[in-house]
Parts: structure tokens; sequence; C-alpha cells
């Protein structure tokens, strides 16, 4: 796997960035926190090299002066909107972020709920905070937002907001998603700050899409197929072009909202100091690419991962199909088609020359390894140990896990649990290897190679039960299937 981004030339420059646009502003700093915070996962996919922590390692630096206001919406916790890279609940991760963040000393400040209206898990959540001592203020819907700018920026707009109360020059607004209101809450905090003589300050920390490469460029491609869901599309900003000639890419949720808050700043200020949605930006990404056609497969490569999430997601009844013709636009744009990821070629192979659902994983080095579904094990549990076996060198023909051992817990499941799958999923295998490995050196040092899974990428033919996505999610492993349902008992 080539490395295709300097994580240490980021983690610099972008922290200086920071610290420079903190200094134009006076009293305080709404700095918007777009995309991950922790585990920028999607970051890491298509600029391989970049560290999924690397926004909060930049954001300890400045942990003195900072607090967090962690936004959610209040329609994603009543829908139970589920972040899908950890396959937690918006809620739930609203809780981990908390811990997380004070768990490295960084101060977290409240907790908003936009779009309230009286939802019940809302209004549940929110007593669940406060008895826990944590801070919560409800933003509302407001009428044509973003368009009806005079109501907006009015008592009866901004104004019925709760004003969050704040202790630092620096406020870090994040969120467990995309969608949550991050900026309408920034731009409510400076309508407020203004009424309160407070000169505040905007800007935004938003990795994708970058706005120094070119819009067709796949690492904005694939941002796009991220983002289907929120009909979400990279533009090329038309503020900046009119202001400085430049060509510079934006998406359309952030121009669309240029008008708000250029008539807060103006209200503020007498005139807005940006003049363009790219100003508003202090993303230094695009400058720390050091090998483009690597980054360029790795976005090729998840496009065609987020294509199989939605078409399975469809399936699912999690994913709509507009999704699925969105990405397939996007991967048309950029030349792909499923045959370009190795992994999903050779599952579907295997699957069709021995009629029974397959699964197949590629390594670092590029090695495929295949698996199918037998009497004892499902797929992916298969494939799972014939991984280990081959990283860790031991003989293929050698057992790591005895017959004599899977039966017991075969008839754990189907005889005393009441299941009718009596093959062993991935949890399982990895728990009787792991119990093997007390006495047999091959599954010791088979077990001993489950790190090295890490990044590497898995096709099944049909789709995983839970309790496998979760496993393989926890490996580390990028995991995609077909859109084929079959019966708990195929794998």
């Amino acid at each position: 796997m080539r490395i295709g981004f300097d994580n240490e030339k980021y983690l610099q420059m972008q922290s200086e960035h920071i610290e420079e646009r903190i200094n134009k502003f006076g009293d305080k700093l709404y700095l918007e926190f777009g995309g991950k915070l922790f585990d920028d996962f999607h970051a890491s996919r298509v600029l391989p090299g970049f560290e999924p922590d690397s926004k909060l390692r930049m954001l300890m630096k400045l942990s003195d002066r900072a607090e967090i206001v962690i936004v959610i919406n209040a329609a994603d916790i009543e829908k139970n909107k589920i972040r899908g890279d950890l396959g937690i609940t918006y809620d739930v991760d609203v809780q981990r972020l908390i811990k997380e963040f004070e768990d490295r000393g960084i101060y977290v400040g409240s907790v908003v709920l936009t779009h309230y209206a009286g939802q019940l898990r809302a209004a549940e959540f929110k007593e669940r905070l406060e008895k826990k001592n944590v801070k919560v203020y409800l933003h509302y819907t407001i009428e044509g937002y973003p368009a009806n700018i005079p109501l907006i920026v009015s008592d009866e707009g901004f104004g019925k907001n709760e004003y969050i109360e704040t202790t630092r020059p620096l406020v870090v607004v994040t969120a467990p998603g995309p969608g949550s209101g991050k900026m309408a809450t920034c731009l409510s905090q400076l309508y407020h700050d203004n009424k309160r003589g407070i000169k505040a300050g905007y800007a935004k920390y938003e990795t994708f899409p970058i706005w120094n490469i070119p819009l067709k460029h796949p690492i904005n491609l694939a941002y796009e197929a991220a983002t289907a869901d929120l009909n979400d599309v990279n533009m090329i900003d038309p503020f900046h072009l009119e202001a400085y000639g430049e060509t510079t890419v934006n998406y359309n949720r952030d121009i669309e909202i240029f008008p708000v808050l250029n008539a807060i700043f103006e209200g503020i200020y007498g005139e807005n100091p940006y003049k363009s949605p790219t100003d508003m930006g202090v993303n230094m990404v695009g400058n720390c690419i050091i090998d483009d056609e690597a980054c360029k497969e790795a976005s090729y490569m998840e496009i065609i991962r987020r294509y199989y999430a939605a078409k399975t997601g469809v399936v699912d009844g999690k994913s709509k199909e507009n999704d699925v013709y969105k990405i397939e636009l996007l991967m048309n744009q950029a030349k792909i088609t499923t045959d370009d990821r190795k992994v999903t070629v050779a599952a579907k192979r295997r699957a069709e020359e021995l009629g029974v659902p397959c699964a197949a994983i590629e390594l670092a080095d590029g090695t495929i390894i295949t698996s199918k579904t037998t009497d004892l094990l499902g797929a992916s549990a298969a494939l799972l140990l014939n991984t280990l076996k081959f990283l860790g060198e031991v003989d293929d023909d050698a057992h790591l896990i005895s017959p004599e051992a899977i039966e017991p817990i075969q008839e754990l499941k189907t005889k005393y649990l009441g299941g009718k799958n009596p093959r062993l999923h991935t949890d399982e295998v990895l728990i009787a290897l792991s119990i093997s490995a007390l006495n047999d050196a091959n599954a010791r040092k088979a077990l001993e190679q489950l790190p090295k899974l890490k990044g590497c990428q898995v096709h099944t033919s049909v789709m995983l039960s839970e309790v496998d996505i979760k496993t393989f999610k926890r490996l580390g492993v990028d995991l995609t299937s077909e859109p084929i349902k079959k019966g708990k008992s195929s794998i």
C-alpha cells in the first residue's frame, strides 16, 4: 500500500493556519469541525498516510484555550440514525465523544439539539445528559432556511434559539456526522453574541471537498459518494471566482448558506471579512498530498465500497435507490466499475465456480485469499482462518481448530440456544481459535497475525450477518458484500 499523504507536514501546517485564523478575531472564534474528529476513517482511506485521529491531535495542542460544543440533529435521534463506520447510533456516539474528549483533557461545554420539535426520543436524550450534568441547549427549525435571510437573521429566526453559554475564546463545534446543523449553530451564536456586544468570528475546518484540487478529482468524487444520502454536490465556488478570478472547489450547502453568513457579518462588522465560502475554510489537506496517483487509486476503491454499501443498504431498507443512482453516476465520471476492485472479482468468481457463498480478502501486498461456506464454517469465518494461516506461515492442511472442538459449539447453538445456523460466525471462530492457542503453537501463531488484517479489503458473495459485519469492523477490515440476502444458514 503506497503512502500518498504526509501526515506530519499536515499537522504542522494545519495547526499554524488555525492559529492565524484565531488571531484575526478579538473576543471569540467559532470553529466548525466538519467530518469525523476522532475516527476519520474516510480520510485515511482516500488519503493513504492520513491518521484517523489527526484532527484530535491538532486540537489537543489548543486545548487550554478551547471548549467543545457537540451538535446533534433531533430528527437523527428520533430515527435512530447510525454512524456507518462504527455501527452505533448518533446519540450513543455523542456520549462516546464526550467521554473521549474528557479522557484527553479537552473541555466539553455543552450539547446542542438542532431541529428540535419536541421529539420524544430527543427529549429523553436531553434528560439523560442533564442527569449527567451536561448542559443541553435547544435550536429550532427556521422556515425558509437558508433562503429567507430577513427571517433567519431576526428575533423570530436565530433569536428563538437558546444561547449557548461558552467560557473560552475558541469554541470547536463538532457533531457525530454530517447534516447535524453545525454551521447553523455557529451562525446562531454570532447573532446572539452580537446582541450581547461580543465580537465573535467564524471559520470552517472541513476536510472535504478539498478546495485546491480539481472539481472532478477522484478524492472529491469519493466525498460525494460518501455523502450521497445528503445530496451534497461539489461545486466551483462562484463567490471566490468572482472575487479573485480563481477556481476553487466547495459544496452546495456552504455556497447556499454564504449569503446568510454575509448578512450576519455585515450586521456585526459592517462588512464581511470573507469574500467566499472558500475563504471561510482553514483546510490544508490539499497541500500535503505527496503521491497523487496513490490517492486517486485509493479514492476509486472508496467509491466502489460506497456503491456496495448503498446497494446492500437498499436491501436492508437503510438506503434509497437514489443513493445508488448517484454513486453509479460518480463511477461513470471516474470511469470505474466494480471489476476494478480485485477482491470483488475474486469472491464473485469463486462463488460462480462452486455454487456456494464465498469470500475473498486482499492483503497489504496484493495477495488474494478466498474461502467457501462449509458444513462447519461460514465463508467469512473460513476466510479468517485461511488468512491467518497464510500470514502465520502455517501449513494449509493443519487444523487450527479441531472439528471435535467445533461440534460442541454447534450443538450449543442449535440444541440449547435455539439457533438454526450451526456454522460458526467470525466472532465464534476467533474465540475457539484463542482457546486452541493455549495448547497449540500453530493456533497461537495464527492468532498473533490478527493486527495485520487492519486495512485489508474483503468482499463476500452474499450479505453477512450483523455479527460478522461488526467483527470485521473491529478488525479494521474494509468490507463489502454483494447485495444478495441469503438464508441465515448460508454464510
